[in-house]
């Protein structure tokens, strides 16, 4: 497999590399399934069910309508980028729910222990363990696939924490250690998915996905490529509530000012297809939980007005309204994607914008520092 650095030259969309890797660490655990230990019984402790699902109106990559006389690019890129970051962390749940899936031939219905031969040629070793603490918490079940041989963070590749009923647990995971030839370049990168069909937080189920040490990427081939990301995923009734940040350091628009957060709040209806979000622009490295300022002071529109004043002081003030059309807040979405910003396009919105008036984003700066970290030896 080409090396990722390769691929990105190739590809102008994150929706299409992250789609490739993702499914090839599917590839990896599936085809990994040689020997299966069998205990004789067919029950299995795993959890049936680890991720919320993301309405594809907000977790796929947005189009934009574009008016007859004035480009609205800026609009489209920004909300375009948005569905493309958060299909990044739904995906990144998908594939954990897919390795889960593709371990029950295995019968996983207590503590064991077995090895087995990975895609690259190592061996890796399965550990299922009871009564395990990690991050504060006791859980009935962990289970840690590693490389044998590995360093990077003791060759740890997946770890699962989870109780039973209800299901709750904590997914970490590394695909370096899957297989380290198809995921050599993604060296130290990480992702945790934390899942809650408890009830709690006043959702029926909840989810939030976590990356950290996304690989570099030259900012002249993807200057908006992604580095962490915090996403809270809550699902009510028929409503999915999204809200959370990713960093983006070598981001920039007009000025030469860069790095920035996508601070985002959004929430949409399953059956309908139809989605509201709200998006930030903030620095970086802000340090600021207020949703005011992150969503009001840097919303879209503002950041990309003062930007385009800074450089052109002179500029008449209605074609900058015009070309910024598409980034007023709030912004719409339906089954093609980006519908319009601003102004509500139907009544059918409505009860999305009341969600989201309510959500809030992560500190920029929290999720520009973010960290993930496995549980090493007897470390809790």
């Amino acid at each position: 497999m080409e090396s990722i650095n390769q691929n990105l030259r190739k590809m102008k969309k994150l929706r299409f590399i992250s789609g490739m890797f993702f499914v090839a660490l599917a590839l990896t655990f599936t085809a990994c399934e040689k020997n299966p230990v069998t205990t004789g019984q067919d029950e299995s402790v795993l959890p049936q069910t680890f991720k919320v699902d993301i309405p594809d109106a907000i977790s796929r990559e947005a189009s934009t309508k574009k008016s007859a006389t004035v480009d609205t690019l800026k609009g489209k890129l920004v909300y375009q980028h948005l569905g493309t970051f958060i299909n990044i962390g739904e995906e990144a749940a998908d594939i954990v729910q897919e390795i889960i899936e593709s371990l029950k031939q295995y019968h996983i219905n207590q503590a064991m222990s077995f090895s087995f031969e990975g895609d690259d040629g190592r061996t890796k070793d399965l550990v299922v363990v009871e009564n395990s603490e990690y991050d504060g918490h006791t859980w009935e079940f962990e289970l840690t696939i590693s490389d044998a041989d590995g360093e990077h963070a003791e060759g740890i590749a997946l770890q699962v924490f989870w109780n039973r009923d209800p299901v709750e647990g904590i997914a970490l995971l590394m695909p370096y250690n899957c297989d380290r030839n198809k995921f050599e370049h993604f060296g130290e990168a990480k992702f945790r998915i934390d899942y809650n069909s408890a009830g709690d937080r006043n959702y029926d189920a909840w989810m939030m996905v976590q990356a950290a040490d996304l690989p570099d990427v030259n900012p002249l081939v993807d200057p908006y490529a992604m580095k962490t990301l915090k996403m809270f995923v809550g699902k009510e009734g028929n409503y999915v509530d999204v809200y959370g940040n990713s960093d983006h350091p070598n981001a920039r628009f007009f000025t030469m000012k860069v790095g920035f957060n996508w601070a985002f709040v959004a929430s949409g209806q399953a059956d309908e297809d139809i989605a509201a979000a709200e998006v930030g622009l903030p620095p970086s490295n802000l340090d600021e939980p207020s949703r005011e300022v992150l969503l009001g002071y840097y919303s879209v529109h503002d950041v990309l007005m003062r930007q385009i004043k800074q450089l052109w002081p002179g500029l008449d003030e209605m074609m900058i309204g015009a070309y910024l059309k598409n980034t007023e807040s709030p912004a719409f979405f339906d089954h093609h994607g980006f519908v319009a910003g601003g102004a509500l396009p139907g009544d059918e919105w409505t009860p999305l914008v009341n969600r989201i008036n309510v959500l809030s984003p992560y500190n920029p700066k929290e999720i520009h520092n973010l960290e993930i970290h496995f549980k090493v030896g007897t470390e809790q």
